[in-house]
């Protein structure tokens, strides 16, 4: 199975694919669900392009949001462009967008977004008829579902299934909520969240008399869904038929990126997913389900918000002989234990000893400055590494470093 990663920025990018992804999914700054994102300028695309390539990974652009007709002007170029790219897959939602990519863009496959909500065979047979090689299976589908389909639909055409991240109260992320309530609409990659949002009743007869929907003190969260996360199931979706299995993400950081594709990426090559587990617990997230696979999709109605186990520390810029340079990203102190998140390689326990600021200047480094804290962001910081167990090992560039460290970001109903 392929094992495809969201790369909301080139940060994101480049962690996913030093950690093992098959393929990447990103979008420039127009046409794709997630606006709030970095993304790509359209400009850039064929460098990002040829850089994963020159690595073996394919690349995926979104162009899924709801379109109108001022949107469809504007694709036959933007088609051309990505197309000249050398972009691997479209991801699409609208039937419009479909027919123009395979006219403007007839090198790049057409992926059918989970948009598209397809959730049967005869509906994937006519997005084949039209030139798609592969369907993003609508979320609300079980694995039964998906068993199904694969039995009914041409051997040629591909499956894709969300496996790991973010749900949410919608039929495949189609949602009006957000629109009706703020303007801000999440069909064209907007969306504000109220799913996640506390919820109250107001009394008709008394205005501004607020009870809670459920027997609660302040509230519900009653649209709040848990996040998907099915590592323990890969043998399960690859015998249903799927052939790549998709992390959603394209909001979230470098660090949150790396650390869930390297424990898929262990998982997929063979390892038991319960060495691996507790890797999707140390990055933030909600509580974890299994969504529709086995069922219905469960909610998180006593609060919103995250928890992880560990904290991003540093990005890894370089080490030699001992002594490593990284960039800040949360404070650490002098003979702090550390853990290193590097790729292909088992977690290690490190201590930071003779701790020093590097000063940067105009690129220019200045003199180094012993420190007993690295506490200025993004400022660069040199020690020397102390393996807490066995021997130093090489630790590559784009590296992480975390320190244990519960956090829970939560708005309790309770």
């Amino acid at each position: 199975m392929e094992l495809l990663a969201p790369a909301g920025g080139i940060e994101q990018l480049e962690a996913a694919v030093r950690f093992g992804a098959d393929a990447v999914y990103l979008a420039t700054e127009r046409f794709g669900m997630r606006a709030r994102a970095a993304n790509f300028a359209l400009e850039d695309i064929p460098a990002a392009v040829a850089w994963a390539h020159e690595r073996g990974v394919k690349v995926h652009v979104t162009c899924n949001i709801l379109m109108h007709d001022s949107d469809i002007d504007e694709l036959p170029e933007y088609f051309a462009a990505l197309d000249a790219a050398n972009v691997d897959a479209l991801i699409i939602g609208d039937m419009g967008a479909a027919a123009l990519s395979r006219i403007h863009a007839p090198r790049t496959q057409l992926h059918v977004s989970t948009q598209a909500s397809v959730a049967n065979a005869e509906a994937a047979k006519v997005w084949h008829s039209l030139g798609a090689s592969r369907i993003v299976c609508a979320r609300e589908m079980s694995l039964e579902d998906i068993a199904q389909l694969r039995e009914r639909i041409p051997p040629e055409l591909e499956l894709e299934a969300f496996a790991h991240g973010a749900m949410c109260m919608a039929v495949s992320g189609r949602c009006l909520i957000s629109s009706y309530l703020t303007g801000r609409s999440g069909n064209k990659g907007h969306c504000t969240q109220p799913c996640r949002w506390n919820y109250t009743l107001e009394e008709e007869k008394r205005p501004g008399v607020h009870f809670p929907i459920e027997q609660d003190e302040s509230g519900t969260f009653i649209m709040n869904a848990k996040d998907l996360n099915m590592l323990a199931h890969l043998d399960e979706l690859r015998r249903a038929g799927v052939d790549s299995i998709k992390i959603e993400g394209r909001n979230k950081k470098a660090f949150f990126v790396a650390s869930v594709v390297n424990a898929y990426r262990h998982v997929l090559d063979g390892e038991p997913a319960d060495r691996w587990a507790s890797e999707l617990e140390d990055v933030s997230h909600r509580p974890y389900s299994t969504g529709f696979f086995f069922g219905e999709a469960e909610q998180a109605c006593d609060y919103d918000g995250y928890e992880q186990h560990t904290l991003h520390i540093a990005d890894v810029v370089e080490c030699h002989e001992g002594t490593m340079v990284a960039r800040c990203r949360n404070r650490f102190e002098e003979g702090d234990e550390l853990e290193v998140l590097a790729p292909g390689a088992p977690v290690r326990r490190i201590r930071a000893r003779n701790l020093c600021w590097l000063p940067e200047a105009d690129g220019v480094l200045g003199a180094p400055e012993p420190v007993a804290v690295a506490n200025r962001s993004a400022n660069l910081y040199r020690f020397v590494v102390e393996p807490c167990e066995g021997e130093a090992l090489p630790v590559p560039p784009g590296s992480f470093l975390r320190r244990r460290q519960f956090r829970r970001s939560a708005r309790s109903g309770a």
